[in-house]
């Protein structure tokens, strides 16, 4: 079978990426490991996404915003930054008063998964080989390809490798990458709550811990549901993965001090490695790095699916302003270095603010809580941080 595209890997970046490239004409073919059923209804995985305007507004013109229930989708209004303590000074960030009315959209992961798949589906050129393993893969001069496991070869201009941060087909490309493993675990779950969250996403750098609490959009139960994203020593996580749901619950409300109320567990526990991951090069041979498979970004500033997102869509502009051959050395290239100067900067800089707010000695306490309080009272570096966070132009 021969294909103008290959994706590898059926992930939200990786459909993403196909719809961008079948909407502009192309053959593509993403190949998944995870049967079907399990794409067309993928199960919760513990992740809430923070759509920045951008992101969203791309969802919006390729149909799969309505594919998303509108009750699942919850304004975020407030950013809030804390260190320390409970009580001390926070760092705010609101949506300007000129709007829009929110800083961006909390969605979970596994409905963003859902409505993508929905609309690959229906996007001519598309063709989707969901329960198929990779047994190996080429790219050289004259094309790329895919061998399947259960020997079908296909063959493509272009391999795309979005099979996440752990890309073995990156792996495979010989291509290294920069790896900042933190030494932590995170666990996701959703917690109810009787204070209202009032549509804010607090980041709570505490001591010996870090928690974040993101707004779930409200249901017909009493209180309000909350995103928790808690990072610990793995092995602390493991005991709190072990406890049952009662006991867990009485454990969260004593870390968060009590500031939502008592916090009663409402999903399954859900435990992620915390590894930032950069590839030293996005694009080989016919061959294109993207999602976390090119920058798996820590989670402190949310813009790891964003600039998934950024990502597929300079590929596939590059791709469209090229010479008609997806794999073109000049296409490749042009990918990279557009995509690596979006995105070089903000890795840097994300990695060393959760390695200084994640540390507990004395100097780098002072130092965060008098860089918070700083911050707070410069207005144009809060309206950078807000335009940032928004990302309204793209």
């Amino acid at each position: 079978m021969r294909y103008d595209v290959i994706v590898a890997g059926g992930g939200p970046v990786g459909l993403a990426c196909a719809i961008s490239l079948g909407r502009a004409g192309r053959k593509v073919c993403i190949v998944e490991r995870s049967p079907a059923a399990v794409l067309a209804d993928a199960p919760f995985d513990g992740r809430e996404i923070a759509l920045a305007h951008h992101a969203s507004e791309w969802l919006r013109s390729i149909g799969a915003w309505e594919e998303i229930p509108a009750g699942s989708i919850c304004p975020m209004h407030t950013a809030r930054i804390e260190t320390g303590k409970a009580g001390n000074p926070p760092l705010l960030f609101d949506a300007p008063a000129d709007g829009p009315d929110a800083l961006g959209h909390m969605v979970a992961n596994h409905l963003i998964r859902r409505a993508l798949y929905r609309v690959a589906q229906r996007t001519p050129g598309v063709e989707i080989r969901a329960g198929e393993g990779i047994a190996s893969s080429w790219h050289d001069a004259r094309s790329a390809g895919v061998v399947l496991a259960n020997g079908e070869r296909l063959e493509a201009d272009l391999l795309v490798a979005a099979d996440g941060r752990f890309s073995r087909l990156r792996k495979e490309a010989g291509i290294g990458a920069i790896v900042h493993d933190f030494q932590r675990n995170i666990m996701v779950c959703r917690m109810r709550h009787p204070e209202p969250h009032a549509n804010t996403a607090l980041q709570w750098f505490d001591e010996g811990q870090t928690i974040a609490l993101l707004p779930v959009a409200p249901d017909d139960r009493p209180g309000s549901c909350s995103s928790l994203v808690l990072t610990l020593e793995p092995e602390e996580i493991a005991r709190l993965q072990a406890l049952d749901g009662r006991a867990f619950s009485e454990d969260i409300t004593a870390r968060t001090q009590g500031r939502m109320g008592q916090m009663t567990l409402e999903s399954a526990r859900c435990v992620y490695p915390l590894k930032a991951v950069y590839a030293h090069r996005f694009q080989a041979q016919r061959l294109a790095l993207i999602g976390d498979a090119a920058v798996g970004m820590h989670p402190i500033t949310a813009h790891g699916f964003n600039l998934g997102l950024k990502g597929q869509e300079v590929l596939a502009r590059a791709i469209a302003d090229g010479p008609g051959d997806a794999g073109d050395p000049s296409v490749l290239s042009r990918f990279e270095r557009t995509h690596r100067l979006a995105t070089a900067p903000l890795f840097a800089a994300t990695n060393a603010i959760a390695t200084v707010y994640t540390r507990d000695e004395t100097p780098f306490l002072m130092a965060r809580r008098a860089g918070l309080a700083l911050a707070n009272r410069l207005l144009p570096f809060k309206a950078a941080v807000t335009n940032m966070l928004m990302d309204r132009h793209g």
